[in-house]
């Protein structure tokens, strides 16, 4: 059996499970068992299919007839597509065994088998966006993954801020489906009008290929699902609104489809250096607002949305680096770009799958996911507890976990460019170093406030006193992802090596510059084995001596004599000073405060508005305008099946007309 054929009986395998779970719907508990079964048995053939192609370097593909104007069923696997299901497979299986105990209890059972359902659903369209050579195939993939992610996403639709997040999403990927629409209409154009990934790439190779707009439209398009600065506003409504393991999904697969559709464009069309240029301002611009709007969450799952637009960010300037460097014809220094970028993909898979998970932990155990009401989950929830530590310190790019390995390598790279470049392209690559140090230490204050307000201190709400441990089948995937997250910080190198035939083509190198990165990552391993046995034997050493001697005593509470909660750092107050004084203006929540006044005042209050700064300030008044105009036109909308006719009548006469005319005028 070829990779092939084993990756398209893995994606036979999910689909077939979720429709077999819809049709059990009245019997919940057998439909959740068999589309976990049928999710873990597919995704592990998809995901030996993939590390097999990788591991040879393997290309395969196949083409069938499909009788529709321009298209044909050509599905491949090469080692792009392998390196993006990779993550895909990995976050699907564990999320579809992690889904059911999480679910439990909330809505019917009929909406948590059509859920289960419509996640396995989408697996299935996610794997074929990342096999599909025809423009069609990946289109018709493209718009099932996003009509099954809004059925998931507004899951607890009775909620109107969940609605509204739907529709934001919905708008966001329609947004991007017409420029996707539009970039393949382009390219078949221009290969008369054949459609096929092969067309594509000799179309956008061509001497005269109008490269700016081809890569304007694929950055829009694939951009937003990436969650891109300035188009990444349904990222936060939607993660935070999903159920965590569709959270972790979304955020550790989906959105690297976006990433994934950016280098099949690269493949295709031969980008210019500005255009490398330009996609590191934009990520590192993404970056800082991902990160600056992450500090003062006090929704846990939006802090985490917004550490994804951080790490996306991260991710597109290596690859902007790459594409920079190739473009120079630097071939060493692409390869380090473009391996910091595909090493980042899998890491940040690991560490925002931990981390969306254990949100779910919490939310399940302590019936929150509001800063604000938690504290004191640690000593509560310790297997939950124990995994946010270690998802926050990995995402933090804090040693010795695997989130900074591949941003040590972008690091590297920037440090080359630096010292050897000419004087102003110099200047920039080491102003590109100290915005990601920046980042990297907002990142660091971030988790920080999340692990201290979450885990540490006193309960601040009776529901985080009542915490409890979540099931096993929540518990496992989390333990399963630390050691993953463990595993990657101790092999980078291995990695890289077998991401080697990706980086290769990408950027244009030979094996020997691949090489070069795993040399460049084996000091970094070295330590981190060395700190994780520290680690290991000084809490060995802890838990023996506690468990001689262990004393229970309050948190220490600053000398008074009885310590309230209401003593302890908010999550707002703790990320004060970074917010209003580090984060620029236009970034900062809008308060407003009422002091008390008089002898004897009867009120204060404060309050915050948290709100993404683009979608108050751009996209909301500007829907709500050409909404208010395109309402005029609901005369229109009758009702009335009769009237429809009429219209479709009205077209065809003047399509035929129009057809007609050119014809007469122009014979």
């Amino acid at each position: 059996m070829t990779p092939l054929a084993l990756l398209l009986a893995g994606v036979a395998v999910v689909v077939g499970s979720g429709a077999a779970a819809l049709l059990l719907e009245r019997t919940p508990r057998a439909a959740a068992v068999v589309a976990a079964a049928g999710a873990g048995a597919g995704c592990a053939a998809g995901l030996g299919a993939s590390l097999w192609t990788l591991a040879a370097g393997a290309r395969d593909a196949a083409t069938s007839a499909w009788h529709v104007p321009g298209g044909a069923l050509a599905v491949g696997i090469d080692p792009l597509t392998a390196c993006f299901f990779v993550p895909l497979g990995a976050l699907g299986a564990l999320g579809a065994a992690y889904g059911p105990s999480y679910l439990a209890g909330r809505g019917s059972g009929a909406s948590r088998a059509r859920a289960a359902a419509a996640f396995n659903l989408l697996l299935g369209a996610m794997a074929v966006v990342l096999v599909a050579r025809h423009a069609l195939v990946f289109l018709v993939g493209w718009e099932a993954m996003t009509l099954l992610a809004y059925l998931l996403v507004t899951f607890d639709h009775e909620d109107a801020e969940v609605r509204r997040a739907g529709w934001a999403y919905l708008i966001a990927s329609h947004v991007a489906m017409m420029a996707l629409v539009a970039l393949f209409l382009a390219f078949g154009a221009r290969a008369g009008g054949a459609l096929d990934f092969t067309a594509a790439e000799v179309a956008g190779h061509a001497p005269d290929a109008p490269v700016a707009a081809l890569l304007a439209l694929a950055l829009v398009g694939f951009g937003t699902k990436a969650g891109v600065a300035g188009l990444h506003v349904w990222l936060p409504e939607a993660h935070a609104a999903a159920p965590s393991h569709v959270s972790a999904l979304m955020s550790g697969a989906l959105i690297k489809l976006g990433v994934y559709g950016i280098l099949r464009v690269l493949l295709f069309v031969p980008p210019p250096a500005w255009f490398g240029a330009a996609l590191m301002a934009i990520a590192l611009a993404g970056g800082v607002l991902g990160i600056s709007l992450a500090l003062y969450q006090r929704d846990l799952k939006r802090v985490l949305a917004y550490s994804s637009v951080e790490n996306v960010g991260v991710l597109l300037c290596a690859v902007g680096l790459g594409v920079w460097a190739r473009a120079h014809g630097d071939a060493r220094l692409a390869a380090f770009g473009f391996a910091a970028g595909l090493l980042h993909v899998w890491n940040h898979a690991a560490m925002k799958g931990l981390l969306f998970f254990g949100a779910g932990s919490v939310q399940h155990g302590a019936g929150t996911k509001d800063l604000e009401r938690m504290g004191g989950l640690l000593r509560r929830m310790p297997a939950t507890g124990a995994a946010l530590l270690a998802g926050a310190i990995a995402i933090a790019a804090l040693p010795p976990l695997n989130g900074l390995t591949g941003e040590w390598v972008l690091y590297r790279a920037l440090a080359d460019v630096g010292l050897r470049a000419e004087p102003s392209v110099g200047l920039a690559a080491i102003g590109g170093i100290a915005i990601l140090a920046l980042i990297g230490g907002l990142a660091a204050l971030c988790f920080v406030r999340l692990v201290g307000i979450a885990l540490l201190g006193e309960p601040r709400h009776a529901g985080a006193g009542r915490a409890h441990e979540s099931p096993p089948a929540m518990t496992a995937p989390l333990v399963m992802l630390a050691i993953a997250c463990v595993a990657l910080a101790l092999a980078p190198g291995g990695v890289v090596a077998l991401q080697s035939p990706v980086v290769e083509e990408l950027a244009g190198a030979a094996a020997a510059d691949v090489r070069a990165v795993a040399g460049v990552l084996a000091p970094l391993a070295a330590c981190n084995a060395g700190l994780i046995a520290a680690i290991a034997l000084v809490l060995t050493l802890l838990a023996r001596r506690a468990g001689r001697n262990a004393v229970v005593v309050d948190t220490w509470g600053c000398g008074y004599a009885a310590p309230d909660p209401r003593m302890q750092y908010t999550a707002a107050s703790f990320a004060e000073m970074a917010s209003e004084r580090l984060v620029p203006g236009w970034l900062r929540p809008r308060t407003a405060t009422r002091l008390p006044e008089g002898t004897f005042p009867r009120s204060a209050g404060f309050a915050s508005d948290v709100t993404d700064p683009l979608t108050r300030g751009a996209y909301e008044p500007l829907l709500s305008r050409w909404g208010h105009r395109f309402a005029r036109l609901r005369f229109l909308q009758q009702g009335s099946l009769h009237m429809y006719l009429v219209y479709i009548l009205a077209m065809a006469v003047l399509g035929l007309a129009w057809v007609g005319a050119r014809r007469w005028w122009f014979p």
